[in-house]
């Protein structure tokens, strides 16, 4: 803080100027604002460069998701690869034991991503991220060699989930040390690659299934991973490290960089971390049931795949779209974006039943699929406005951690509906109502972060005023010691 001084009376004669202390900050005249040479190397808040490097950065994770990502989405074709290979697509035991491999993989990638924030805060995002690519490169080619359905729960389920868990947080971590002012627009193209992948790689892998096998198929998914390593590479830290409060000499580190309690302590991270698990409940029915309901309503020869290719196509444009839209929505307001997509996405579910001509349930798919690109893409930039930059790792692990459980939940609750009842209407009218919860819990956090900022302005108001009134007595105790030794300064 800058010190004033009084000026003298214009008409009054100059006082003789006491000596100036030697330990005094020498001032600087900067136009009418004195400023203090100890204040010009007070370290400021960092600010990204804004591009540079962080185009690569930018690629790189956006190749992490297309592939991680791209994969968990195309296991449907593998499923009926793995049928034929270990069995008859006919053997209902064995479609259900296969479908857990696939469940089970895309649950671990969310699973473990509270430890993985731990591991990014303790060893940064280019050594999480390549060690992560590493282990799922293990695990796929490993999956290649398995002759039995069993140890694919482990090759594919967990070690190859891991691994991809492991190298897609850091993705979304390390874009906040290159970009500020576009995070929205760069995280939007970077969730899009999910989207790509999505569109392209079925096509792909239903090729190559048909023409070298399954297990060859794996060998050449494997090299996806192998490439994500090296991406991993160019995730370059810009962001000062933190502090550590341990001792120094000790190699553990402290208890706080291990679980960032921090967090927890904002009430609007608090209702976010809650209110997002809560709206999943119902998100993601409609795509694990959908091909299934559309099966039993229009017959077995509809064409609905080309639902998915809606739902894939209309997602990457709402990524890149409101991406750039959360760059001109101010601090935590982003938070009204999410709301929109949720109370979409539920009244779009359950609009389905009500779809009884085929161009309808297109036009839902696209909708449902355009906000589902709105929900993915402002993940990140919120939780950079909740917590900050240097807390974000584990905001976004604790987060997804908690996502797990009801995207395991939710589709199977839906599935034990349509068994009881005969169809799924009644599992697509419940499947809506949680994303509508989950989005009015959403709305109280730009509340409950105004009410912050006002209490924090407040009270920072009454400690600079308490300051300046000190350092006011103090100033004149000052000058009336030094009048009194010296009577050739008294006018």
């Amino acid at each position: 803080m800058t010190e004033t001084q009084t000026e003298p009376a214009p008409d009054a004669p100059e006082a003789t100027a006491p000596p100036q202390d030697a330990n005094e900050p020498e001032k600087q005249e900067n136009g009418d604002h004195q400023v203090s040479a100890s204040e010009e190397k007070t370290p400021r808040e960092f600010e990204p460069p804004e591009g540079g490097w962080g185009w690569v950065v930018m690629l790189a994770s956006m190749w992490c998701n297309g592939s991680v990502f791209g994969i968990q989405n195309a296991f449907g074709i593998l499923f009926v690869s793995l049928l034929k290979e270990f069995g008859s697509e006919m053997d209902e035991d064995l479609r259900f034991k296969t479908a857990w491999v696939g469940s089970l993989s895309m649950g671990m990638i969310f699973f473990f991503s509270p430890i993985v924030s731990v591991f990014t805060d303790l060893f940064g995002c280019r050594i999480t991220a390549v060690g992560g690519a590493a282990v799922a490169f293990v695990g796929l080619l490993g999956s290649s060699f398995v002759k039995s359905l069993g140890p694919l729960y482990f090759t594919y389920g967990i070690v190859f989930a891991c691994g991809c868990s492991f190298a897609y947080q850091p993705s979304l971590v390390i874009l906040g040390h290159y970009f500020k002012r576009r995070l929205g627009l760069v995280n939007g193209i970077v969730t899009a690659g999910s989207s790509v992948f999505t569109i392209t790689l079925p096509y792909m892998l239903t090729g190559l299934l048909k023409s070298v096998g399954l297990a060859y198929t794996l060998r050449v998914m494997s090299i996806f991973m192998f490439l994500l390593m090296l991406a991993g590479l160019t995730y370059k830290p810009l962001l000062p490290k933190p502090v550590s409060s341990s001792k120094s000499g000790s190699r553990c580190p402290s208890l706080k960089r291990v679980f960032n309690v921090h967090i927890w302590r904002s009430l609007g991270y608090r209702i976010w971390a809650f209110g997002i698990p809560a709206a999943l409940y119902g998100y993601y029915v409609p795509y694990v049931h959908l091909m299934k309901h559309v099966e039993e309503r229009f017959g077995a020869d509809t064409n609905k795949e080309v639902l998915l290719t809606c739902i894939g196509i209309t997602s990457g444009v709402g990524r890149l779209i409101f991406g750039r839209v959360a760059d001109y929505v101010p601090g935590v307001n982003k938070v009204f974006l999410q709301v929109s997509s949720f109370l979409v996405i539920g009244l779009m579910s359950m609009m389905i039943p009500l779809c009884h001509v085929f161009g309808g349930l297109i036009a839902v798919c696209l909708l449902m699929g355009l906000f589902d690109g709105c929900f993915i893409c402002i993940m990140a930039p919120i939780a950079f406005e909740l917590v900050g930059s240097q807390n974000v790792s584990q905001a976004i692990g604790f987060l997804l951690g908690m996502m797990s459980v009801p995207m395991t939940v939710g589709p199977p609750i839906a599935g034990f509906l349509r068994d009881r009842l005969g169809s799924y209407d009644v599992a697509f009218y419940l499947a809506g109502i949680p994303p509508i919860i989950g989005g009015a819990m959403l709305c109280l956090i730009p509340w409950v972060e105004a009410r912050r900022k006002r209490k924090e302005a407040q009270t920072g108001g009454d400690t600079t005023e308490k300051m300046l009134e000190s350092k006011s007595g103090t100033q004149d105790d000052t000058d009336g010691e030094m009048k009194a030794k010296d009577p050739e300064s008294v006018i």
